[in-house]
């Protein structure tokens, strides 16, 4: 464990708001990541995807960057244009 995991942690007890807030901005970080990776994976540049979507780069760019209160009929339009699938999961 590095030293900036020992600090989450050590927030995380501190401060219950600093927990919450870290662990949402987290798991929005990460579906970003996740669709650029699968846009990467297929093969495909922001701006071809762009194009199937029927919009610009900037606004992929956007979605893969900052997926904050991303609508699920955006992801799964993303998912298509990349020839996948949308799976969620309520765990």
């Amino acid at each position: 464990m590095d030293d900036l995991d020992k600090y989450i942690i050590k927030r995380k007890k501190q401060s219950p708001v600093f927990a919450q807030d870290y662990d949402k901005g987290y798991e929005q970080f990460k579906i970003g990541v996740l669709l650029k990776q699968a846009r990467l994976d297929a093969g495909l540049t922001q701006e071809q995807v762009a194009i199937k979507l029927k919009t610009g780069r900037s606004a992929i760019s956007r979605i893969e960057n900052h997926a904050e209160d991303i609508r699920l009929s955006t992801l799964i339009n993303y998912a298509q244009a990349i020839g996948k699938s949308l799976k969620l999961e309520v765990a």
